[in-house]
């Protein structure tokens, strides 16, 4: 049984001959969403860094009514989101490239996956239960 692509089946890994991926299939996606990760780091950075100075010497009351209002909720909000998927993409990148044996690097995948999503819930909890006065 040959497929358009059986040549290069040797080349590629267990796991990707069975999905029929290559490392440029999923590879491409990852590049493109680490860039886009990144620029969007650096300007919500920006925006989380003005947030952060501005709190800084009001009271309690005064910083909790800033960190609820909702385009501050919302630039926390999407901080939380672009950082945590940068995180994620580069941990994988790592893990993929660092570690060969592959039960351990899909454990490994798989740990990076669930921190990163329990990071995200942790920080968006937080500040949905600020910004929504709970």
């Amino acid at each position: 049984m040959s497929t358009p692509h059986s040549g290069h089946a040797p080349m590629r890994t267990p796991l990707g001959r069975v999905r029929g991926l290559g490392a440029a299939k999923s590879g491409t996606e990852h590049f493109f969403t680490q860039r886009l990760t990144g620029a969007a780091n650096l300007l919500l950075s920006i925006a989380f860094i003005i947030i952060v100075i501005s709190v800084a010497g009001q009271s309690y009351a005064g910083a909790r009514a800033t960190l609820g209002h909702p385009l501050v909720a919302v630039i926390i909000l999407l901080t939380l989101l672009s950082v945590t998927t940068h995180m994620r993409i580069g941990m994988q990148v790592v893990i993929e490239d660092y570690v060969h044996a592959e039960g351990l690097k899909v454990l490994l995948i798989v740990a990076n996956t669930f921190f990163s999503i329990a990071v995200a819930l942790a920080g968006a909890f937080a500040v949905l239960k600020i910004s929504l006065g709970g």
